[in-house]
């Protein structure tokens, strides 16, 4: 890996608040001193962008963003819808035990209903609150410094001819709902209208590459896809329609798209485990190069 990547390894893994992402932001200024800031209208979501979107033959994007901490990991099996909405109704059953509880001994103590409603939903409210606001997770490798690095390590690896024909945005507040990407969609409505975008979001933890071009891509790009990443041997890379598959990120923001993304695999199926937690610590720089080759190959074909 280049020493940006190193260094953003060592140094800026943590990128939550204002603070944090700013000093990010001028970290990649004093390397790409031409990156663009763009903001929405309050101010909230500040994406970098390097390269001109109205020129470039594809938008590579990735969330730089990260999440609170968290005891439990988010868990994704991306072809099964299924069992990936029953791990997120299995959280959400504490959260209701614990509000609970806390609503049911302040109804007792106060010896009034409006008492246990008002502290449960008090109690609920704020376990959201620190799901989502929380302390910052500070092991953030696969979730989404993979994402990051792989921008830093394509834009690096690629001739002047090559970055003029790309563009690289990093996404703001994905983890609190794409909004950064929401944003750029709806600040370049027109440019993006016909564009690929190309999103990479935790690919570094896991012997399986998906890539998952939306349903109307699929039919044109899966060709060229299995063309460019056909010679791989030591990786797995499935070319997967969005149709048959799960996988929330910034790339559904956008109407073309292949969203990017690396799985375990176990007798269950593909699985995605250790993100949110202090256990996101595994990076696997071999996924890295294998989409850095892949998608430089791929850049010819468009």
């Amino acid at each position: 890996m280049t020493s940006i990547s190193l260094e953003i390894l060592e140094k800026y893994q943590i990128r939550k608040t204002r603070k944090q992402k700013t000093a990010f932001i001028e970290f990649l200024r004093a390397h790409f001193p031409n990156l663009k800031v763009e903001e929405d209208a309050i101010g909230y979501s500040r994406n970098i962008v390097i390269g001109n979107p109205d020129t470039a033959k594809v938008v590579f994007g990735a969330h730089y963003d990260t999440c609170a901490v968290m005891p439990i990991p988010n868990f994704i099996m991306p072809k099964s819808v299924l069992i990936s909405v029953l791990y997120a109704f299995v959280l959400v059953i504490p959260m209701l035990l614990i509000g609970s509880l806390v609503g049911g001994v302040a109804g007792y103590v106060f010896n009034d209903s409006n008492a246990t409603a008002l502290f449960s939903l008090l109690t609920y409210w704020g376990i959201l609150f620190l799901m989502i606001l929380g302390p910052a997770n500070k092991h953030t490798v696969n979730d989404n410094t993979s994402g990051v690095i792989t921008l830093i390590e394509l834009m690096s690896s690629m001739t002047e001819e090559e970055r003029a024909q790309s563009c690289f945005v990093f996404f703001d507040n994905e983890e609190k709902g794409l909004f950064g990407s929401a944003t750029f969609a709806k600040e370049h409505k027109e440019t993006m209208k016909n564009k690929l975008l190309i999103n990479f979001d935790c690919v570094s933890d896991g012997d399986y590459l998906m890539l998952i071009p939306d349903k109307k891509s699929f039919p044109e790009q899966e060709e060229n896809l299995k063309a460019v990443f056909g010679d791989v041997t030591d990786k797995t890379v499935l070319i997967e329609s969005s149709k048959f598959v799960y996988y929330p990120s910034d790339q559904k923001s956008f109407k073309k798209n292949i969203g990017v993304a690396s799985f375990k695999k176990s007798k269950l199926g593909l699985y995605m485990d250790r993100i949110h937690t202090p256990r996101d610590t595994v990076m696997d720089e071999r996924n890295i190069a294998v989409l850095v080759s892949g998608f430089k190959k791929f850049l010819s074909t468009l």
